[in-house]
């Protein structure tokens, strides 16, 4: 059964933050620093940018997004950068904490909360070698989101005339030209990740 309610979404996502939580709790200090997905962003980087709402009570955000012009991507790497240098203890129980588990943006809801844990995740696991951490039901849910009404498109891509199949997860959509990956590959791909 595919969730599309707000109420069946938000344990999806509270559930991504804590496995995320999980895998990269533990690890060596030499890690924390590798090169993420996200260009320019090391794992801890990416950590303090998926957190802030824990961090940041709505009027400091908007306070600090007024600092930088209402500019989203330049405050983003800011946060990234400043918040990067917290202890990787605190970035790693900000993923833990209730605020991200009940966090949606505003535009977004919590299908879209779901979309930034999963995918942030990958940009962490996939360097890191730690595989997938959220639920195949999560995974399924954010693949419908990538690909309906051209979402995708928002991340300079495009699939128009492909078959896009996952091959560890009951889920394809296109037609066209096949495309076999497994489902966290067709993710980040819908994401303009490069892997």
């Amino acid at each position: 059964m595919i969730m599309t309610t707000d109420t069946e979404i938000q344990p999806l996502v509270a559930e991504a933050f804590q496995a995320l939580a999980d895998a990269v709790g533990d690890l060596a200090p030499d890690r924390v620093d590798t090169p993420s997905l996200c260009t320019g962003w090391t794992v801890r980087n990416v950590l303090a940018h998926m957190t802030m709402a824990a961090r940041y009570t709505p009027e400091a955000f908007t306070a600090q997004l007024r600092e930088v012009g209402f500019d989203f991507a330049r405050l983003s790497n800011r946060i990234a950068e400043q918040d990067g240098l917290l202890p990787f203890d605190t970035l790693v129980k900000d993923l833990r904490s209730d605020a991200m588990a009940h966090w949606a943006p505003p535009e977004g809801g919590f299908a879209g909360a779901l979309t930034h844990v999963v995918i942030h995740g990958l940009d962490i696991t996939v360097p890191l070698s730690l595989g997938q951490t959220c639920s195949d039901e999560a995974m399924r849910l954010v693949l419908n989101g990538l690909t309906a009404g051209g979402v995708h498109r928002h991340f300079g891509t495009e699939v128009d005339g492909l078959h896009l199949h996952a091959t560890d997860l009951d889920w394809s959509y296109g037609s066209g030209r096949p495309v076999d990956a497994p489902a966290q590959d067709i993710a980040l791909m819908l994401c303009g990740r490069r892997i």
